[in-house]
Parts: structure tokens; C-alpha cells; sequence
């Protein structure tokens, strides 16, 4: 990946799991707290009256979107040092969006299991924490794609349990909860049972960080991740992950809406359309080294 390590974990590989782990304790503690996004925008966008007229009555008198977000899933949506800013390829790619509707963003870290119920509760406006678009989410939700990614696992430096994703039977393997992961890896563990060999054996953890320093510390064999955060672990352990396998089951990502708002989910298309016409689209993915994953296909519910 292109981008600079946080201040947090760029001084030693040691210091870099503490980071982790800092990173994942302080999205729990920040659950019902919003985290501003503080950073510097890749990108800077003017309102357009056309979608502005079309936002939510709720949006336009509030003048935000409230968005929730897992801010443990770097470079997508993490915290920052200071363990409050949201910060993020998402993040950067979606306060565009908004800037189109003339709003602020209010992002509200939130565990990821939790925030399709939030959205639909009316406890947040948006879903923006790198959401697979799938069948059962769709059912659910509106969902607007805006990037791809794909799964891809990472291993101790020099792969020294040998580990081969379409054989990883009887190993420990990390994954984050709720994650589309969770479900690849019991299907993986099934062809195993199924020709007698032994089960993986899933370490399943709340926060990506977490399973991250569980390769790391040598407590699990491997992990499986979104692509763009697999690749990015491998780069903020100093070294001390590799990535194994090919990227796989390519799919898109899609910020999440309630079922009633179809008409702002097509605006947000409309939005990413126009970030695209201008370059700004794919700016604000490369800032995050992420430009592979671009499309140009934005739609509701693909």
C-alpha cells in the first residue's frame, strides 16, 4: 500500500500491535460516541442543488448524515492516533459524497454486527464500513456499490506452517466476527470434515486488529480478510505478515441505507458519478493505495 503509517504504530512492529490493540479497545469505548473526521480530505467537493433537493427531510434540517462505522478495519475506517477520528479510505470517499449534498458527516464507531440494525432503527442515517454486497443484505437494506474487493489471507513472514487457503484443514485461522469471512471459512472446514480430515479451527475476533496481532503473536496460523485490509495488515506489521493466494470471490462493496430510501440511494449513485467525472472518485481511493478496487458501475443494489 502507498499510504504513510499513523504515528501509532510506525515506530516498531512492536508498537504496531499495541496500536492494534489501543485501536480496537478504543472503537468499543467510543460505541455510542461520534468520532469527527479530522484528517485532511483527499478531496474537497462544492454542493449541487440537484442532489441537495433530494435528501431526507431528517438530513436536511439536522444538515448531517449520521453515519456508523466498524473504525477498526484499516485503511477502510480506523481511528486515528488520538483514539476518536475516524479516518479512512471510506471515510474520505463518503465525506465527498456528502460535501455534494451540502452536509457534515457525524461518524459514529459502532461494532459491526450492530450497524444494519442501526440503520434501520433510525439510529443512523447510513452504513458506511466496508459491507460486501449479498443477497441477504439486500433483503435488508438499500445498498449503493461503491468499490470491489475480494478475500484475501495472510500468513507469518516466510509462511512457516505452510499454510494453503484451499487446505488449511486442522489449523488455526483467524477472522473478524460478522465478516463474510466467517462464512468462507465454515465451508472451507466443511470440505475438510466431509474427506475426513481434521476441522480449522476459527479464531473469531470482534475487532480486524485483533486478528491481525493474533497472526502476528503466533496464536493463529493465518487470517482471512477484505483484500485492501489483508494487504494493508501485511504493510503495518513492519514486515512480519505476508500475503498467500490469490485475491478471490471479487465482490462489491456498498454503503448501506434503509429499505424506504431508495430515491437517496439512487442521489448517492448520482454523487458517485459525478466524483468519478472528475477525477475525484479515484483520487480519493488512491490516497489509500486502493485504486485497484475502483469501479465505474454505481448503482442501487447491484
Amino acid at each position: 500500500m502507498a499510504r504513510r503509517l499513523s504515528p501509532a504504530i510506525a515506530l516498531t512492529a512492536g508498537a504496531a500491535i499495541v496500536g492494534l490493540a489501543l485501536s480496537a479497545c478504543g472503537s468499543n469505548s467510543l460505541s455510542t460516541t461520534p468520532g469527527a473526521s479530522g484528517s485532511t480530505p483527499s478531496v474537497s467537493q462544492t454542493k449541487e442543488a440537484n442532489l441537495a433537493d433530494k435528501l431526507p427531510a431528517k438530513i436536511k434540517t439536522a444538515g448531517q448524515i449520521v453515519v456508523g462505522t466498524d473504525a477498526t478495519y484499516a485503511p477502510n475506517e480506523f481511528l486515528d492516533a488520538d483514539g476518536k477520528t475516524v479516518k479512512g479510505m471510506d471515510v474520505d470517499l463518503f465525506n465527498a459524497v456528502a460535501q455534494k449534498f451540502g452536509v457534515t458527516v457525524k461518524w459514529v464507531p459502532a461494532d459491526f454486527g450492530s450497524i444494519i440494525l442501526g440503520v434501520n432503527s433510525g439510529k443512523f442515517d447510513v452504513g458506511v464500513s466496508s459491507f460486501t454486497i449479498n443477497a441477504e443484505r439486500k433483503k435488508q437494506t438499500n445498498m449503493v456499490s461503491y468499490f470491489n474487493a475480494g478475500t484475501q489471507w495472510a500468513v507469518a513472514k516466510g509462511n512457516p506452517k505452510k499454510v494453503d487457503p484451499d487446505n488449511a484443514c486442522g489449523l488455526n485461522v483467524g477472522v473478524q466476527k460478522n465478516t463474510v469471512q466467517v462464512d468462507d471459512l465454515a465451508a472451507r472446514s466443511k470440505k475438510c470434515t466431509d474427506t475426513g480430515k481434521k476441522a480449522i479451527n476459527p479464531i473469531v475476533e470482534q475487532a480486524q486488529a485483533k486478528v491481525t496481532a493474533d497472526v502476528v503473536s503466533g496464536k493463529a496460523d493465518a487470517m482471512l480478510a477484505d483484500s485492501p485490509i489483508g494487504l494493508y495488515a501485511v504493510k503495518q506489521t513492519g514486515g512480519q505478515l505476508e500475503a498467500t493466494g490469490k485475491i478471490y470471490d471479487s465482490a462489491p462493496y456498498g454503503f448501506v441505507l434503509p429499505k424506504t430510501e431508495t430515491d437517496f440511494a439512487q442521489a448517492i449513485v448520482d454523487a458517485l458519478k459525478a466524483l468519478d467525472a472528475s477525477g475525484d472518485y479515484k483520487k480519493a481511493l488512491s490516497t489509500w493505495g486502493n485504486d485497484s478496487g475502483a469501479i465505474s458501475d454505481f448503482a442501487v443494489n447491484p
